[in-house]
């Protein structure tokens, strides 16, 4: 079960990042924080919204936001999906599904007719102050990084 409440606070978390770096939820203290779960680097979904990210990333960080992109993908994998886009912000690295959990982002999907557990897309919106302000669930992902910069304006 979910600990996810809106205006309460955010669950915290400590997960290597792409830049080898620990990151923790209070290190963003005063930032407002763009958590983005997805499903898998190099797949078409995941590609169009990272790039959305990308582009949209100078907005945000006008509208003092960062962006954490989450999945269960190992370091090295996130390494070459930054390479190949030229991404500007930090993938963690969630390969125990620790911060999945806690976000509750992990659900039964159908793969081919198989049903698999897998990472539902979804974007969680956090204040300054380490409130959860908005949460998406199934994330389309035409459309979505505007609709974030617009709630933030």
């Amino acid at each position: 079960m979910s600990s996810i409440e809106i205006n309460k606070k955010a669950p915290e978390f400590s997960l290597i990042g792409s830049d080898n770096n620990i990151h923790k939820l209070t290190d963003y203290r005063g930032k407002k924080v763009i958590l983005y779960f997805y499903p898998k680097d190099n797949t078409p979904g995941c590609t169009t919204e990272a790039c959305d990210f990308k582009e949209y990333f100078e907005n945000l960080k006008d509208l003092n936001a960062i962006v954490l992109g989450v999945s269960r993908d190992s370091l090295a994998s996130h390494d070459k999906f930054i390479s190949k886009l030229g991404l500007p912000f930090i993938l963690l690295s969630d390969e125990n599904e620790e911060l999945c959990k806690l976000y509750d982002v992990i659900k039964e999907k159908n793969m081919y007719g198989k049903k698999v557990l897998g990472i539902e897309r979804s974007t969680f919106i956090i204040d300054e102050d380490g409130i959860l302000i908005k949460e998406f669930r199934k994330v389309k992902v035409k459309g979505h990084v505007e609709e974030i910069l617009n709630l933030l304006k």
